[in-house]
């Protein structure tokens, strides 16, 4: 009898306030060509067309959401472009993981002097209490990411000498 635990938890990253700059000029520069479009300068019309792409482009990378799944052993990252487009960034084994732990964790002690690439794959909001938790991978990369408890739960079910919830 196999047995595979399947859980998901969604997290919104928050949205920079120079990309809401960007959206909102990019609108207001899409409106003002369209204007003068309509008044029969086709290049303002062209330059309306490009506002309004770039409007669209800054849009989708506003809304960014990171959805963690975990399958039979395996942790998936996924993130989802302005609500409709999915896109895998990860995909990590639990067997090959060294540690799980939450960011302010004294099981990551050991941990803190390597020299790792770090992809942070959070809602980059620091809350308090941190319920951000980092991942020690095949000794060369840290993952930052905010599961929920249920997925932590899932993982400890798995590797419980590898993963602390403190």
């Amino acid at each position: 009898m196999n047995s595979e635990t399947y859980v998901e938890c969604l997290v919104q990253t928050k949205v920079s306030p120079v990309m809401k700059f960007f959206r909102i000029l990019l609108i207001m520069l899409c409106a003002a060509f369209a204007f003068l479009g309509l008044m029969g300068y086709i290049v303002a019309l062209i330059m309306a067309i490009a506002c309004g792409a770039g409007a669209y482009f800054v849009s989708m990378q506003c809304t960014v959401e990171y959805e963690y799944l975990y399958l039979d052993h395996e942790i998936s990252i996924d993130r989802i472009l302005g609500r409709s487009r999915r896109k895998r960034v990860a995909s990590y084994e639990v067997d090959r993981m060294e540690v799980m732990a939450p960011m302010n964790s004294y099981h990551l002690d050991p941990f803190k002097n390597r020299d790792v690439k770090t992809k942070d794959f959070s809602s980059k909001v620091i809350n308090q209490p941190d319920t951000r938790y980092a991942m020690y991978y095949e000794g060369n990369e840290m993952i930052v990411f905010e599961p929920n408890e249920d997925f932590v739960k899932a993982v400890y079910n798995v590797a419980p000498r590898k993963t602390f919830r403190d």
